[in-house]
């Protein structure tokens, strides 16, 4: 059996690749690099490396010879529907007999535009007729470090989703899972990875006991939002980009309740406090 891990060089593919070394033998294991040069360090450090990018349609056919069972990790927005189906086409001519895909929380019943990408992937994974696992990954602590960070160094942690929940968890923790499913786990055709959902208000104080530091916490309008952002050094695009995550997060897109991501780990998620403190280590 093989096994292939795509955005092998990113951060929730190299958690799957780390993890996926302790399940199947790495002489079994290969990652997908956009060139030789960023897989070197893969390479190094033990793993096969197939080159391919998913906008070159030619170059995934290449990389998924010989391969059984693919991580498949989405791309970046933009391009991403004409991007991911170059990628299940040739993991269909390929032979694969299996894809894990990380999409989006309620993806088939969210109105973010988050999800628009991600459930258009589903459906033309469910059409190729490859067994497959989605991956439903909620919301990674990770991607509150500028709002984390401007509390920390600012003094003040500034919001704009009012009371909306959200299951965050590790980035570690959904690769776990990750790769349990694409070495073979007995999972179901979804995974809601949600964690317990909780308010900003709850992370915040929860950061407070992470880090022994006070500070003020603002539920501010889109324009306060995006202004502290900027502020902080974010160029104004990514302060946009942040701020209609926060609009998601209000209007309770990533509201998902599931047991799904505890069941498949075997084992309780990781507490926020010491989510945190591991984040800021």
């Amino acid at each position: 059996m093989t096994y292939l891990v795509t955005g092998a060089t990113g951060g929730l593919g190299g958690y799957a690749l780390n993890y996926l070394k302790e399940l199947v033998p790495m002489s079994d294991i290969y990652a997908l690099v956009r060139s030789e040069e960023k897989g070197a360090d893969l390479k190094a450090a033990g793993f096969n490396i197939r080159v391919g990018d998913y906008s070159d349609a030619e170059s995934m056919k290449q990389a998924f010879v010989g391969i059984d069972r693919v991580l498949f990790v989405s791309g970046a927005p933009g391009n991403r529907q004409v991007e991911h189906e170059n990628v299940v086409n040739a993991a269909k001519a390929a032979g694969v007999s299996y894809i894990a895909y990380t999409s989006f929380a309620g993806a088939d019943k969210s109105t973010s535009a988050l999800a628009e990408d991600h459930f258009f992937t589903e459906k033309v994974i469910e059409k190729s007729g490859i067994a497959h696992t989605f991956l439903r990954n909620n919301w990674y602590f990770e991607n509150e470090m500028p709002m984390i960070g401007g509390a920390l160094s600012a003094g003040k942690f500034v919001y704009a989703a009012e009371n909306g929940k959200v299951g965050w968890a590790l980035k570690r923790e959904y690769a776990e899972v990750a790769a349990k499913a694409v070495a073979g786990a007995d999972f179901p055709e979804i995974l809601e990875l949600s964690g317990p959902l909780m308010t900003y208000e709850e992370l915040t104080k929860a950061l407070k006991e992470a880090t022994g530091k006070d500070f003020d916490v603002i539920s501010s309008d889109d324009k306060g939002f995006v202004e502290n952002l900027v502020s902080a050094g974010l160029p104004q695009p990514v302060a946009e980009m942040f701020l209609s995550f926060q609009h998601d997060i209000k209007n309770d897109q990533l509201d998902v309740t599931s047991d799904d991501f505890e069941k498949a780990l075997g084992k309780p998620l990781t507490n926020r406090v010491d989510a945190l403190r591991e984040l800021l280590k």
